[in-house]
């Protein structure tokens, strides 16, 4: 019986020291587990970084914001409101009079890129003085002086009034290009038949300038361009002297240049 016991004591001693050798190897096996443990031991397998690929209906390869169906649903829309618009121009009921003109001025008429641009800087500034709008009373009675006084685009000698093609102006000048009469939008760049290169600028209060016979142009279309910006070049002849094609139209019918600029 003693030596049963002895046997059991022994065990039981054996265990503990068993248990003491595993422990302070599991804690230094933690510790540098911690400190020195590489990506595919702490997430227990071959890491991989985050994909795109989602559940079974998604493409593999496919983007994360392209949904197919909202796409289609798109394409089919877009159908369905051309079908309708054909419909409405092919039906002579005066019931869709209406519709027919709201189609025709949406097509017709021009955006006024000008005009939008100009009250978001009133209403919030220019887009990188969001943060520090702050402006003195002398800046802004300078700016509104500014406002009120046009640009000469190259100032010269008019060639041909007004009065003779009920349109523009010809001017004669020594320039070597022409400058925006005001701040406004380029909503034309490009060969006109009977202006040649023209540029086309919109402005705020709705009227476009017309700047023709030019032999280069020196801004991009839609760029917003401030008041005496360059827009384009002048072809001048051997003795430094050339003609440009200048004009204002407010709606729908143009207006005598000189009455609002001095070329001369």
């Amino acid at each position: 019986m003693s030596h049963r016991a002895d046997e059991i004591r022994k065990r039981i001693a054996k265990r503990k020291r068993d248990r003491g050798i595993v422990g302070s190897q599991n804690n230094e096996t933690s510790q540098r587990t911690s400190l020195f443990m590489s990506e595919e031991e702490r997430y227990g397998g071959v890491y991989s970084p985050p994909t795109y690929e989602g559940g079974p209906g998604n493409q593999r390869g496919a983007h994360p914001l392209f949904r197919t169906e909202v796409f289609i649903f798109k394409i089919l829309f877009s159908a369905v409101l051309v079908l309708v618009t054909a419909i409405v121009f092919k039906n002579g009921s005066p019931l869709f009079d209406k519709a027919k003109e709201v189609v025709h001025y949406s097509l017709e008429e021009e955006f006024q890129f000008a005009t939008v641009s100009k009250w978001y800087r009133d209403q919030f500034g220019e887009p990188l003085a969001l943060f520090n709008n702050v402006t003195t009373d002398s800046e802004k009675a300078e700016n509104e002086t500014e406002v009120a006084q046009l640009a000469v685009p190259a100032s010269g000698k008019v060639l041909e009034s007004f009065k003779d093609n009920g349109q523009g102006i010809m001017v004669e000048t020594n320039r070597p290009s022409v400058e925006a009469m005001n701040e406004g939008i380029i909503i034309e760049a490009g060969e006109k038949e009977d202006t040649g290169l023209t540029i086309v600028l919109q402005h705020a209060d709705g009227t476009k300038s017309w700047y023709g016979n030019l032999d280069k142009i020196d801004v991009p279309l839609y760029d917003f361009v401030e008041k005496g910006k360059e827009l384009g070049k002048i072809k001048l002849s051997e003795n430094q002297k050339g003609t440009y094609y200048f004009a204002i139209k407010k709606g729908d019918s143009f207006i005598d240049p000189i009455q609002v600029i001095q070329f001369e």
